[in-house]
Order: structure tokens, then C-alpha cells, then sequence
């Protein structure tokens, strides 16, 4: 059933679009506050790849206090470190150690417990609105204008409905998913998501239709939707500083400059934006990790099974069929390697994920290993015929098993002349083992599509 707040109007057709962007405040740290309410306050860094007592890996998210020391996403653990000490290595009593009132709490990614959290967030945004944007896990757009409108209540305040639903919207999360969420309420998403941003943390930002170009014009051109750090600089180049500046400058001459980007970033500067909340596509691949450092052989290979099984029925659930199975398998200090075979046709085959995974862990068995991963890509939501085994192994001049055209990647895009994608990870090709005796996993190898593009594992 709708949840409409009492007295709002229906909206005319025609009518302004309400648009809220909810984005979580440091949500991993936040995750983790959740989980040790005793952090509250303090600083808080969550690094990838990252583990306790080591200077290894990235900062994920810095807690607003973290921030104060400096530390900011994407940074290494290690300068991390230096601007901010570990609690852990703070003493009173010892003079050269950390002044515990200047150290921070560092924690690992726990991923499968921030998705966790991120599951009740999201059942609260689908409920409070018909069309939602899911655009990553701490992050959405809704438009919510069937639920309410930028009439006035007939309270004391002159506030807009809009405000109060998105209020409700953000203490709705704060109560039952126990995490803090900013809210910017808007005409459209490019604006809202500026509003988000504006008085962070747990903040609520209005900008009502008839507002928005005075909102937007005193904020760094930088706050602009879509305008990154070295656009920004470009810009500046320009004489352009603000939004104002922006939304006054030549369109043509932006366009000029940087594309049909440039339109954009003026249109957006002027608080247009025509685009419409609509739900995200479905996913491009689904996969699982486990975390846990060891050097057995046995126990990997009893890991990874227990990984494709899980991913195999996470793909089942969502009706989804797999072209490419792929493992992930991060060595000591953070050395991730990433190995995939693609099939002739999509599957839902278990325990082929299974197989395929094993055999191409064989390359690391025994290794020391920090980290391992599944993924299945390449998904399929249509119903059509599946790849059987047989194809799968591949008979010579099956078509469909067929690579694509040199300097191509199974996912269509194209290699570098060092056969190198432009992610910089090297061909599969490179890691072939030509002299290996085993002929199904060799077929299997000529049959790979060349390199498969992993990405980031979920």
C-alpha cells in the first residue's frame, strides 16, 4: 500500500518531480560502529585488504573524525598509519608510543555484513517509494512523487511535504537498520544528489523547484554531478569557479571544450536535468569471497567449493544463467589474481561452477593464500537453451565456442597492443600452463575467450 503523508495532494500531471538521493554517511564505519557501539565518537578506518596489525592495503571508508587527521579514501594503509596511529599501538605509559587521544580503530571489510545492514536500508527505501535507483550499496535515488509533493502542510512550518516524507524516510533507516543516511530532496537527481552531500553527516537538505539556481550557484564547481577533480581544474582554466560561473558560461564554448559533457555540466549548473528515476539494470555478475590466510591445499580447495556452491545458488535465485566462472585468489601482501574460462552458452550448472573453479585454482594450489573468491559473469536472465558440457569442452569449429577477433575481450572491449585490457591485467593467455598433462582443463584453456574482465569482486 502507498504511504502517502497525511494531506499531501495528489500531483497534477505535469507537475515538478520529487526526487530524493539517500546516501549512507562513511557507511562501512558506520557498519562497524553498528556492530562495536563502543567506537562511537572515535576515528574509524576500514581498509581493503587490509588486516589487523598490518600497513598493507587501502582505506575503504574514514569516519568523519578519521577524516580530521587527515585520512581520506583510497589512501594507503600506510600513510593512513602515519597521519593516524592504530589505538592498538597507543600507550600512556610509554612516551614514543601514540597518544591514544590521536589514534583510531582500524577494521578489515567485512562485505558480506555490510550488505547485510545495506538489505534493511534498501527494504526501507522500497517501501517508501515506487521506483527506486539502487546505484551502489550506499546509495539510491527515489522518486517519490506519488507519495507526496511540494505543497505546504497546515502545520506552523512552511515546510514543503517532501520534506517530511524524507525525513520519516531517513529516521526509518536510522531505526531499523541502526546506520546514519543524508537525504537531498529535489525537482531532479542531479541536484538532489548535490543536496545529499550539503550537510553531511545526517543531513537533510531541501531544494524546492523555485530554488534551485540560487541554491546551486555559491557551491564549488567541483559539487556539480559529474564534474571530477581534473574536469574541475579544466574548468577553473576557464576563469570557473562556482556553479554560477557554470551555469553563466558559454554552452557552446563547453561544448567546445569537453564534448557533449560540457552541455551537461551547464544544464546541470542551471538545475536541469530531465532524467528519470529508473531501477538499475540487473547485475553483470554475482560472486562470493572468503577471507582466512592458509597454505593447504586441502582446505582452499574445500573453501572455493563451498564458494561456487554459494554463488551458484545466489545465480539460481535470480533466475540468472552464466557464461563465465572465474576465481579470485589474493596472496600475502595483497597480490589479487584473477582467472576465468568462458563457456560456449549460458549455463545454470552448479556443479560445473564447481568444477571449473577447482581446475582453475589448481594454479595456486598450495600457495599461501589471504583471500579467495568466485564469480560468475557474463549472466543471462532470458529464457534460452543452455551450453551442455559437451560444448563446454568443445569440439573443433563449434562456432559458438568460438573466440572473438584478436585484441577483443569476452566482454567486448578492447585490448591494448601489449594484449593487456584496459584495466592493465594481463591476457589469460599469459598464465597458460602449456605443459600441463591434464586434456580437459587443456581444451578448456583454448577455448577461454581471451581475458575476462573481473573487475572488483562483490
Amino acid at each position: 500500500m502507498e504511504e502517502t503523508l497525511p494531506g499531501a495532494p495528489t500531483p497534477d500531471d505535469g507537475g515538478e518531480r520529487v526526487v530524493l538521493h539517500v546516501d549512507m554517511d562513511c557507511f562501512y564505519a558506520s557498519c562497524e560502529r553498528l556492530r562495536e557501539p563502543d567506537l562511537a565518537g572515535d576515528p574509524v578506518v576500514v581498509g581493503m585488504g587490509y588486516e589487523p596489525g598490518e600497513t598493507i592495503g587501502a582505506v575503504a571508508t574514514a569516519s568523519y573524525e578519521a577524516r580530521e587527521f587527515g585520512v581520506e579514501s583510497a589512501q594507503p594503509i600506510s600513510q593512513a598509519l602515519d597521519r593516524l596511529p592504530r589505538v592498538a599501538d597507543a600507550d600512556p605509559a610509554d612516551p614514543d608510543a601514540p597518544d591514544p587521544a590521536e589514534s583510531g580503530h582500524y577494521r578489515s571489510v567485512d562485505m558480506a555484513f555490510y550488505e547485510e545492514v545495506a538489505s534493511t536500508v534498501k527494504g526501507v527505501l522500497h517501501d517508501a517509494a515506487d521506483t527506486v535507483r539502487e546505484v551502489s550499496i550506499d546509495e539510491a535515488y527515489l522518486d517519490v512523487t506519488d507519495r507526496t509533493s511540494w505543497e505546504t502542510g497546515n502545520g506552523p512550518s512552511d515546510a514543503p511535504l517532501a520534506e517530511g516524507l524524507a525525513r520519516h524516510v531517513r529516521e526509518r533507516i536510522e531505526r531499523e537498520a541502526g546506520v546514519p543516511a543524508s537525504v537531498g530532496v529535489a525537482p531532479n537527481m542531479a541536484t538532489a544528489k548535490v543536496a545529499s552531500d550539503y550537510d553531511k553527516p545526517e543531513g537533510l537538505t531541501v531544494v524546492e523547484p523555485g530554488e534551485v539556481a540560487d541554491f546551486l550557484a555559491p557551491l564549488p564547481v567541483s559539487d556539480i554531478h559529474g564534474v571530477g577533480p581534473v574536469t574541475a581544474s579544466e574548468l577553473s582554466d576557464m576563469g570557473i569557479e562556482t556553479a554560477g560561473d557554470l551555469a553563466a558560461a558559454d554552452p557552446a564554448e563547453l561544448e567546445a571544450r569537453f564534448g557533449s559533457r560540457g552541455r551537461e555540466f551547464h544544464d546541470r549548473a542551471n538545475g536541469r536535468d530531465d532524467r528519470e528515476v529508473t531501477p538499475a539494470g540487473r547485475p553483470k555478475s554475482l560472486s562470493r569471497e572468503s577471507a582466512g590466510r592458509t597454505a593447504d591445499a586441502a582446505a582452499q580447495r574445500e573453501r572455493v567449493r563451498a564458494l561456487a556452491a554459494d554463488v551458484a545458488e545466489r545465480a539460481r535465485s535470480r533466475g540468472a544463467m552464466y557464461r563465465t566462472i572465474g576465481v579470485k585468489v589474493v596472496r600475502p601482501p595483497f597480490d589479487v589474481n584473477t582467472r576465468a574460462d568462458s563457456l560456449p552458452g549460458p549455463v545454470d550448472d552448479p556443479d560445473l561452477v564447481e568444477e571449473v573453479a577447482l581446475d582453475l585454482l589448481e594454479e595456486f594450489a598450495g600457495e599461501d593464500v589471504r583471500k579467495l573468491g568466485v564469480r560468475v559473469s557474463n549472466l543471462s536472465f532470458a529464457a534460452e537453451e543452455q551450453a551442455t558440457l559437451g560444448g563446454y569442452g568443445g569440439a573443433a569449429g563449434d562456432d559458438a565456442g568460438a573466440a572473438p577477433a584478436a585484441g577483443t575481450t569476452a566482454e567486448g572491449e578492447r585490448d591494448g597492443a601489449d594484449g593487456r585490457t584496459h584495466t592493465g591485467d594481463a591476457t589469460l593467455d599469459e598464465w597458460a600452463d602449456e605443459g600441463d598433462p591434464d586434456a580437459t582443463r587443456e581444451r578448456r584453456r583454448r577455448r577461454r575467450r581471451g581475458q575476462v574482465d573481473l573487475g572488483e569482486f562483490e
